[in-house]
This record gives structure tokens, sequence and C-alpha cells, in this order.
């Protein structure tokens, strides 16, 4: 009988022990580009640690005006450096815990197949009635996009065609239901495992706009949330990382 009782008790704390300790909640922002690597990882996330993410996803000007006035996040993905770092000055994010997660690639994307070129040069030839671009101040990827067209010289020429997204997925939405013919989109929201999954693209070389880095933070607010800081470090897991290079990012 004693044999038995030490069996189950063995039995009973080696699952209490494989299960965490105190399973949390953490929620995050999370810029729109990152939608779809983001809903796997935290999927992976929790069944690994227990840990649930609650994910918003919007433009990362809003998320950052809201953060500022008291929106409950824990974390923070932006699809820029510069709105993680100013938190940080403004003392609503932990110094020392931002880092890049991702590099965007811009992509020049049309749901047509056959319209937009490989080289991109639908621009100059000015085949096509509408244009979809991020708003260049709040966007990164609209304001990447923005630098293209004037490095290109035809940023004037064709702004009597620009149609401007709130952020990149009302951008994406624009293209993808043809309110525009091609955009300006984040090549993860066209991308999955390695492929574009459809319609017509260019990829935009990255020497022809400033590097699109992508800087997780964690908040002030979840600086005592074990589920935000184990969040943090599942991001920079190699399995993370093959998921977020699937989706076109570089790390």
């Amino acid at each position: 009988m004693k044999t038995i009782i030490k069996s189950l008790l063995t039995i009973l704390i080696t699952t209490l022990l494989a299960v965490p300790a105190m399973a949390a909640e953490v929620n995050v922002a999370v810029a729109a580009n990152f939608t779809a690597p983001m809903k796997q990882i935290a999927a992976d996330f929790e069944k690994e640690t227990g840990h649930k993410a609650l994910l918003s996803f919007g433009g990362s000007g809003k998320f950052y005006a809201q953060i500022r006035n008291g929106a409950p996040f824990q974390l923070f993905l932006s699809a820029d450096d510069e709105k993680p770092a100013q938190l940080i000055k403004d003392g609503l994010a932990v110094a020392d815990s931002r880092f890049t997660y991702a590099v965007g690639t811009l992509v020049l994307w049309s749901a047509q197949p056959g319209l937009v070129d490989p080289k991109g040069e639908v621009l100059s030839k000015g085949s096509f009635n509408k244009i979809a671009i991020a708003n260049p101040k709040l966007a990164p990827y609209g304001s990447a996009a923005v630098e293209v067209l004037t490095k290109q010289g035809i940023l004037t020429t064709l702004k009597h065609k620009f149609v401007w997204g709130e952020n990149i997925a009302q951008t994406f939405q624009f293209v993808s239901t043809g309110n525009a013919e091609l955009g300006f989109v984040a090549l993860s929201q066209v991308m999955k495992n390695g492929k574009i999954t459809t319609g017509s693209a260019w990829v935009v070389p990255g020497k022809l706009h400033s590097p699109i880095r992508q800087d997780a933070v964690l908040l002030a607010t979840g600086k005592d949330n074990t589920a935000a800081k184990a969040l943090m470090s599942y991001l920079k897991t190699e399995k993370a990382k093959t998921i977020i290079r699937s989706y076109g990012y570089e790390i």
C-alpha cells in the first residue's frame, strides 16, 4: 500500500512540476504588419509556457498615443524603432528591454497577377489609376514607400494617384479589394513559408529606403508581469525567429 501511495505522489509531483506554477496573461500591442507571424508565435508561446498573450493589432502611431494616455498594454511590438525609444525617454517603458525583433521588407504588390513586374517598372509607366500607401506620418512602411518614390524621382508625378491608408493593414485592404490596383505593403502580408501567395509583386531593394527596424519594448506597466517578460524572451528564441523569417522579415 505504501508503495502505491508513494508512486501516486511521485506522479502527482511530476505533473505539477510540468505545469507552469503561475500561468499569466499579457496584453500586447502589435504593429499591423506583424499580425500573421505574431498569431502563430502567440499560439506556440501559450502551448509551451501556459501563459496567454492577448493581442491587439493596429498602427504603431495610434498605439504610441494610446500608451501615453494610459492604455492597458504591457508589451509593445512597434513597426519602427523610434516609438519604443521615445516611450523609454517618456518613462513609460523599461530602459534595457528594447530590442529589434524583426527588420521589415517593403513590397509593391497587386492582387492582379502580372500587373506588377519584378523590377517595379510599372511605377514609371503609370499604367494604373490608384496606388495605396500607408500614411507616412504614422506608418514606417508608408514613410519607406515615399522614400522609394522620391529616390526614383516619380513622387510628384504619381501624387494624384495616391490612396492613403490609415495604417499598413488598411493599405493592404485597399489593394486586396481592388480599390487600388497596387500599393506598397509589408512583404509579411503577402508571404507565407517563404513564398508570395497571390497576385504580383516587386520586392523593393533595401537600399532604396531606410531600414525598417521593428522594435519591441517592455512597458512600465508590464515590468512585474511574468507573461510579458516570458514573451519578450520567447521572441528571441530560434523557434520564434524561424516563424518571423518565414514571413519575409530579416532578423
